[in-house]
């Protein structure tokens, strides 16, 4: 059971990162929101050839890094109090990711990446996927990375050989299914993203923000039972 509920997380969080990574590349003039080494690429090939794109993934950089640091704070007052912290996090993530949308919703389509409401847009979009990577680093490291998938791809490349070349065990196997679903859950939340934005525009983020609403709905009854339990009395 236990199991399943990772698996879950992981296949869940992995197919949000990619869609809304997705939506924000497409819709904000190629901001990367769920991780930052695309958009330091990014930087410094606007500043080597300027245009009008460069400002928004300049702030999305100290966005990411507030939330990484609001999340760690977070976290080490909830564990203070003793709460469990993912409940919370999951609810940090949908508020910014809702800003993101409604960022957007007013000023779509954003042909101006300097428009102030698209620079809000790229902000909260950043702000949202540093919760996520910062979660993942602090709270969530029984499961795969869910924001970026190049360690991923490299480790499931290596067991999928040892695995051909019959030189695996039955934990490089489990492991090779465990990087396995997020992987493809990035790329499947990476092209419904994509044709979810073609249509519905900066709605499109309601998808996503009901995975966080349901997640931290589930993680919050699952808390409740296991401190109800009799194990835990």
């Amino acid at each position: 059971m236990q199991e399943n509920r990772k698996t879950q997380q992981a296949v869940a969080l992995s197919f949000l990162a990619g869609y809304v990574d997705t939506v924000g590349f497409i819709a904000l003039f190629g901001l990367f929101t769920a991780h930052v080494t695309g958009n330091f690429v990014l930087i410094g090939s606007e500043l080597a050839n300027p245009s009008h794109g460069v400002l928004i993934k300049l702030l999305a950089f100290p966005a990411f890094i507030f939330a990484v640091a609001l999340t760690r704070m977070a976290v080490v007052w909830l564990e203070r109090g003793g709460k469990s912290p993912m409940p919370y996090l999951l609810l940090l993530q949908l508020i910014f990711l809702l800003c993101f949308m409604a960022a957007g919703y007013l000023i779509e389509p954003v042909r101006d990446a300097r428009a102030p409401l698209a620079l809000l847009a790229g902000v909260f979009g950043a702000a949202s996927m540093g919760v996520q990577n910062a979660s993942s680093r602090l709270i969530l490291q029984h499961l795969t990375p869910t924001t970026v998938m190049t360690g991923n791809v490299t480790q499931l490349v290596i067991d999928l050989v040892d695995i051909l070349r019959a030189a695996a065990d039955d934990n490089v196997r489990q492991r090779c299914v465990k990087f396995f679903w997020p992987v493809v859950a990035f790329g499947v939340g990476a092209i419904s993203g994509a044709f979810a934005y073609k249509y519905l525009l900066f709605l499109a983020l309601l998808l996503p923000a009901a995975i966080l609403a349901w997640l931290a709905g589930t993680e919050y009854l699952s808390e409740k039972t296991e401190v109800g339990s009799p194990s835990t009395l």
